[in-house]
């Protein structure tokens, strides 16, 4: 091909005219559809990648344990805080305890003077109320303290049901992604040979109209169809395919894609 057809044919890939005529042989064009094969293959494998259901499955379980984790932190916090309340507690009804034991013991002891005496019984029955107030107190905060160590129990039993999901979908998710690897590894292991077959220049159009036409550049030309846009030939496009040489490259007038000649196309 001269330059001037080759400065041609490369206007005509940016939407230009087409003005110029792509020879290949039969043979070399048959095997795009063997490349197409392989890239449309690709495409679908590569796409499944990004878009596993593990990925938003996992983001979700993620982000659920990332709030139980939250949840528990508070939780153990207000156990804590709830601890250290019941221990003041049961100190200061301790401290009423011993007084009025101290009480009751100089009481029992009868020493000291009546009036000292008729004191002393006075504080043992404010004690004795005293300590049942501050003893019902400890027993609230007793209820409080088991209701929170309770919910914390049941967090972290939330927490390792969710962690234990996170991990067995991202062992699905890192078992299916290796085989989605192993199958585009093992499905463009020949791709270099088929483009080698193919020749230089018809692999550049190849490209270029797949970067333009969503991955499929070549298609079969099927009992009068296009294989890339599914649309039938017109009388005067099918006309002018079926004079065409054998060698020459020819489009669909539709979706320019390459239509690939075979003992199919009802010529």
């Amino acid at each position: 091909m001269d330059l001037r057809c080759r400065s041609e044919l490369r206007r005509s890939w940016c939407g230009l005219p087409w003005r110029c005529v792509l020879k290949a042989d039969p043979s070399r064009q048959w095997r795009l559809l063997d490349l197409q094969a392989i890239d449309t293959r690709l495409d679908q494998i590569a796409h499944a990648r990004a878009n596993l259901p593990q990925v938003a499955a996992i983001a979700a379980a993620r982000s659920e344990l990332a709030a139980v984790d939250t949840e528990l932190v508070n939780a153990r916090t207000a156990v804590g805080d709830v601890q250290r309340e019941l221990t003041k507690s049961e100190q200061d009804v301790q401290l009423v305890r011993d007084r009025a034991a101290r009480d009751q013991a100089r009481l029992d002891s009868g020493q000291g003077s009546a009036k000292d005496l008729a004191a002393t019984q006075h504080e043992l029955v404010s004690l004795a109320r005293r300590q049942s107030e501050l003893e019902d107190i400890e027993i609230e905060v007793m209820e409080r303290a088991e209701t929170l160590t309770k919910r914390v129990a049941e967090l972290e039993t939330s927490r390792t049901e969710v962690a234990d999901r996170l991990a067995s979908l991202e062992e699905e998710h890192a078992t299916v992604l290796a085989g989605l690897e192993a199958e585009a590894e093992q499905v463009g292991s020949g791709r270099a040979d088929i483009v080698a077959g193919v020749g230089e220049e018809l692999i550049e159009l190849y490209e270029k109209i797949r970067a333009q036409s969503g991955g499929i550049a070549a298609a079969e030309l099927r009992q009068r169809r296009c294989g890339g846009c599914r649309l039938e030939l017109n009388t005067v496009d099918f006309d002018r395919i079926r004079r065409a040489a054998e060698d020459e490259v020819v489009r669909c007038e539709e979706c320019r894609r390459i239509m690939i000649r075979t003992s199919e196309s009802g010529l």
